[in-house]
């Protein structure tokens, strides 16, 4: 797909998202700042189908800004939330030291309207033409839920699921709290290159970068090196599987920087296995909680981890 029907896209996805907020003053705070970068933009200049839209936020206020408005907004959609839990587990924003956003929900970790698949950068499908495409992406109804719901009583760009660094919206929007800054700094964060072309709603420019388009017309994975090596090997397979190659180097790379962590610390393991295939692996770090809980001499070991997922991969 071209640069001009790219732009054309997210131009009115995000129009259309923007729309959708209520709240007028969160709506002119994201309107200035919001920044589109990861699959989307991969995908679409690949011809191939948009899993969804990864919206970041250009500074704290924005993200923080947008984070409290959707989580309102969950909660009013899930009202007997509360009276199924007390006022203490009630999901909640939490902002540590270094000023990171993070939306705490207890023991779950994750929330959603029926069931939903994890946080993803990059999924892909063929698609026909350019121009069904751009109506397609524009209007397609959110694929998500599994409940029957009447069309009447479905808002457009409602929370469906969230997790602690990503809130999902219906129609095909994933906005990111886990990290958030000027484009440069929000790439330091990516660990493929190709993710690393960007639109800003500020300008509606689109940018894209060299080495990410290298990256996209090889089909090749290059790895700059990220703060979740641990991530980026799972992820590296779902590219393998879509026809991508990646060189040994690469891994190399991931495997010296998987190293330097101590992954027997329970909070590192946790914030490596964020963000891929969050069902399961929410499972192997509840297995640990668990464990935790009942024994305060616990400590994480490659046997007790292997034993755990064998079990629950199978």
């Amino acid at each position: 797909m071209k640069r001009r029907m790219i732009k054309k896209v997210l131009l009115a996805k995000i129009s259309n998202w923007l729309t959708s907020i209520e709240d007028d003053e969160v709506r002119a705070i994201a309107k200035g700042n919001v920044i589109v970068s990861g699959g989307s933009i991969a995908s679409m200049l690949l011809g191939e189908k948009v899993n969804d839209f990864d919206v970041y936020f250009r500074n704290k206020e924005s993200c923080l800004a947008v984070a409290k408005y959707y989580l309102k907004k969950f909660c009013e959609l899930h009202p007997d939330w509360e009276s199924e839990n007390s006022k203490t587990t009630k999901p909640h924003i939490v902002v540590d030291d270094a000023g990171r956003i993070k939306i705490w929900i207890q023991s779950a970790g994750i929330s959603g309207e029926g069931s939903q698949n994890g946080y993803e950068y990059f999924e892909s499908c063929p698609d026909d033409t350019a121009q069904d495409y751009v109506e397609k992406v524009v209007t397609e109804a959110d694929e998500t839920d599994s409940q029957p719901l009447e069309e009447s009583t479905k808002s457009k760009f409602r929370p469906v699921y969230m997790s602690a660094n990503a809130i999902t919206l219906s129609d095909k929007v994933q906005l990111i709290i886990r990290f958030y800054g000027e484009p440069d700094d929000l790439h330091k964060n990516f660990d493929y290159v190709h993710c690393m072309n960007y639109w800003t709603s500020w300008d509606n420019e689109l940018v894209l970068n060299p080495i990410a388009l290298e990256s996209l017309l090889s089909k090749q994975l290059f790895y700059q090196g990220s703060l979740y090596p641990v991530c980026s090997v799972i992820r590296s397979r779902k590219f393998i599987q879509k026809g991508w190659y990646i060189n040994a180097g690469q891994f190399l790379k991931m495997c010296f920087q998987i190293s330097e962590l101590d992954l027997n610390d329970f909070e590192v393991l946790e914030e490596q296995l964020t963000g891929v295939d969050a069902a399961y692996f929410h499972q192997v770090i509840d297995y640990c909680k668990h464990r935790q809980a009942s024994d305060s001499d616990f400590k994480i070991s490659a046997p007790y981890l292997i034993s755990i997922v064998d079990k629950i991969f199978g």
